[in-house]
């Protein structure tokens, strides 16, 4: 069930040192397609890889392919028939999972202990990504993209997702509500995009940069704050920032009985928030780990609101300025969802 990349890949060989080295032509199995990438969004992981070699606990030892977000055009189908034509826009899902675990039987595929992710250092031999030319893709791992929907904005599937499962770690939905959203990262404009559309009566979007919060009233906010700044009591905040204060003004913020999402990835130590209000308030604290299922459904919401989500998407590299890309991708105060964007 893995994916392999093929012919020309970006591959990052420890900090600072990317090499797009030539990997070799593989025979794809009987279920397997083989999908001409067209883009690929940097996430804050291949930043990391990039910057420092490792991301917390998961530590470069071998030459790896950056990417996890990937959306091309079947070159070949399978040749057992499974999947998509030839020809068909899909979307690769970067997760590997062993499908008989009890998470996995019980849908929640994202908690499996031998889960394994596209461009990760987490395991090792390291699972190798998707920023290729071509990639070996298992057909159950193929969403096809709707009708209709630009391949570029399409690559926001994978973070949509994220954002998306964000969303189902509430007992219940947005109607009504009042929501904050902290960080207005790639993940947090996904999260004020999905909580608007889930019918939130307020969505308050918090951030260190000016640039962020103007994006994020573009695409559902009804009202940004900079970081600092006082913010109104909310039912529901997502905290997407990975910010020990991000999260401290997040809890603050939660009126009695509310729920915090935490989906940004917080240090490993030291962090310290007043938790005190988990019990004096009666708040709900959960967590959000990637994403079980749900791609379809997202790449569905995305198409249907395309206008609302393309300007998530902030600019394209070709993957001959990869490092241009990863830099610009590393800058928050000026960039959103970066591409790597191949002819």
């Amino acid at each position: 069930m893995a994916v392999i990349p093929v012919g020309r890949a970006l591959t990052v060989l420890g900090p600072g040192r990317l090499d797009p080295r030539e990997w070799p032509e593989v025979e794809p199995g009987p279920g397997d397609a083989v999908v001409d990438v067209a883009h690929g969004g940097i996430c804050g992981s291949d930043v990391h890889y990039w910057q420092r070699g490792e991301v917390g606990e998961s530590v470069l030892r071998d030459p790896m392919v950056l990417g996890h977000e990937v959306v091309g055009t079947v070159r070949h189908a399978a040749a057992d028939g499974s999947g998509p034509p030839v020809g068909t826009p899909v979307a690769v899902h970067p997760a590997q999972t062993c499908g008989v675990c009890p998470h996995c039987a019980n849908g929640r595929a994202n908690l499996c202990p031998e889960l394994r992710y596209l461009g990760s250092a987490a395991r090792r031999p390291h699972t190798q990504g998707g920023f290729a030319e071509r990639l070996v893709v298992p057909t159950a791992r193929l969403t096809p993209v709707p009708d209709g929907l630009d391949l570029r904005t399409a690559a926001l599937a994978e973070p949509a997702s994220v954002a998306r499962h964000a969303l189902t770690r509430l007992t219940g939905g947005l109607d009504g509500l009042s929501v904050l959203v902290t960080g207005a990262g790639p993940i947090g404009l996904l999260t004020v995009a999905l909580a608007h559309l889930g019918g939130a009566a307020e969505v308050v979007v918090t951030d260190l940069f000016p640039r962020p919060l103007d994006l994020a009233l573009r695409v559902g906010a009804t009202r940004a704050v900079p970081a600092g700044e006082d913010l109104p009591p909310v039912d529901v905040a997502f905290e997407s920032a990975g910010s020990p204060a991000a999260l401290a003004g997040a809890l603050r913020a939660l009126r009695p009985g509310g729920t915090l999402v935490q989906t940004g990835q917080l240090p490993s130590s030291g962090v310290t928030a007043p938790f005190h209000l988990a019990v004096t308030r009666e708040l709900t604290v959960t967590g959000s780990s990637r994403f079980a299922g749900g791609m379809a459904d997202a790449l569905s919401t995305i198409a249907a609101h395309r206008s609302l989500f393309a300007p998530i998407v902030s600019a394209e590299y070709s993957p001959a300025d990869a490092e241009a890309a990863l830099a610009g991708a590393a800058d928050p105060a000026a960039s959103s969802k970066v591409l790597l964007s191949w002819p």
